[in-house]
């Protein structure tokens, strides 16, 4: 670890868990929206979008913070580009909410609840590994799960798209559940992004 003979803002680190705090928060909530009905799937969608201002608030947290510190814990742009992607998880999952709703969809594809257990996993490590950036220690298996995680959500996502082709013979639904697949996927993909910056900024400051 290299030596730092400067001090530095550590409230980038506790900000970061609180974001990757409510992308677990948010995925809890796309969980229990797939087993509700259709009323309860409104306040659920409700009290995501409050998850989601919420997470805003800390992103822009971390934005101010970057315009008002000379130093910091390490790379800025890494961590205005950490900062976004977690809150574009978020966002992502909250459109899935909303297009579930908003699209009165009856009943979805068997295996997006698959995807579902996925994000969560994700959502898991990856808030698991924020606090971790303090030492840039024990974070290599996080990246590693997380790639792995989004090849069975890439599998997964195939699969879901051959069987929405296969089985909806309702061309309008059938681009209603592939919207809403695709924007579930852009989640996964989001956590990857995510890992991806984490090893690079874990590389740099070794």
């Amino acid at each position: 670890m290299r030596l730092r003979l400067t001090p530095r803002d550590t409230t980038y680190f506790d900000l970061f868990t609180t974001l990757a705090g409510h992308v677990v928060t948010g995925v809890g909530l796309l969980a229990e929206l797939l087993g509700a009905d259709k009323a309860g799937r409104k306040e659920i969608a409700a009290r995501f979008v409050q998850v989601e201002h919420e997470a805003d608030a800390v992103a822009h947290e971390i934005t101010m913070r970057l315009n008002q510190t000379f130093v910091t814990p390490f790379d800025r742009d890494d961590i205005y580009g950490l900062a976004n992607a977690l809150d574009d998880i978020i966002d992502a999952m909250e459109e899935a909410c909303d297009l579930i709703v908003l699209y009165k969809v009856e009943e979805l594809p068997r295996r997006v609840p698959e995807v579902v257990q996925v994000l969560q996993r994700c959502a898991e490590l990856t808030h698991d590994a924020m606090p971790r950036l303090r030492t840039m220690e024990e974070l290599r298996e996080y990246w590693t799960e997380i790639h792995l995680l989004e090849h069975q959500a890439d599998r997964l996502h195939r699969k879901l798209l051959a069987h929405l082709f296969e089985e909806t013979t309702d061309a309008i639904t059938l681009i209603k559940l592939k919207e809403i697949v695709d924007v579930l996927e852009d989640a996964c993909d989001g956590f990857e992004r995510v890992a991806t910056l984490v090893e690079t900024i874990a590389l740099k400051e070794s």
